[in-house]
């Protein structure tokens, strides 16, 4: 019987951390910071404030993030340098 446990459990215990380091990963990739959150409350419209309090942030911001995609690639062509045609 022991040495069925000593041959067990480090197994165990290895499969245990990666599981837990998987969550970890999870865990740390869907956080939100504080910048976000303040510049959804400040932007957000009626249907992202509906999908958080019905779904979460990850989908909240989905969706937060799709709509303003657009206007952040307007912004970046705006301030881009101009192109110049002529050959150097």
């Amino acid at each position: 019987m022991t040495v069925f446990l000593v041959l067990l459990i480090p197994p165990l215990l290895m499969v245990f951390a990666l599981l837990m380091e998987r969550l970890e990963r999870r865990l740390r990739t869907a956080t939100v910071s504080e910048a976000d959150v303040q510049e959804f409350l400040d932007t957000a419209q009626p249907e992202e404030v509906n999908t958080l309090i019905r779904e979460g942030w990850t989908k909240a911001f989905a969706k937060f993030r799709l709509r303003r995609r657009p206007r952040l690639r307007r912004r970046n062509k705006d301030h881009a340098p101009p192109a110049t045609d002529a050959p150097a």
